[in-house]
């Protein structure tokens, strides 16, 4: 099988595998303001954070919100946009002032998080998401 004929039997599957993509990385983004909020699924070794505490009850209620519009595809780009930014926030405020490397100061999910959201941003929500079928009933001629 030549590397073109793989390249259009996965291509057809793109827009799926995206939407898989973009449920996972929300689920995942709201157990990160979960745990941080409620102590689900697991309390970190500090606890939950107490309600108005800066900057993290606000990116556990950023990250709660934002998580279930990506993990539902409503809204996507705008949310992902702003979780995009909020994840370079947290890389450049709370990791990259203990060392310059990912992989050194911790912030390894910040960075990926923060870079899979900006792909969303560009890419929309794929083939499974509200925003689609938001999209089709307001293209739908009025009856």
């Amino acid at each position: 099988m030549a590397m073109t004929d793989l390249d259009t039997k996965l291509t057809k599957y793109a827009p799926v595998v995206l939407s898989v993509f973009r449920i996972v990385f929300g689920l995942l983004f709201t157990l990160h303001g979960t745990q941080k909020l409620f102590g689900f699924p697991s309390a970190t070794s500090s606890g939950t954070v107490a309600a108005g505490t800066w900057p993290y009850w606000y990116a556990g209620v950023l990250e709660v919100v934002l998580g279930l519009l990506i993990l539902t595809g409503l809204f996507t780009r705008i949310a992902a946009f702003i979780a995009s930014g909020e994840m370079a926030y947290a890389f450049f405020s709370a990791h990259f002032p203990k060392a310059f490397w990912p992989i050194d100061n911790g912030g390894e999910p910040s960075v990926l998080f923060c870079f899979g959201f900006l792909l969303l941003v560009f890419t929309g929500g794929g083939a499974i998401a509200l925003d689609n079928v938001i999209r089709r009933k307001s293209a739908a001629p009025a009856v």
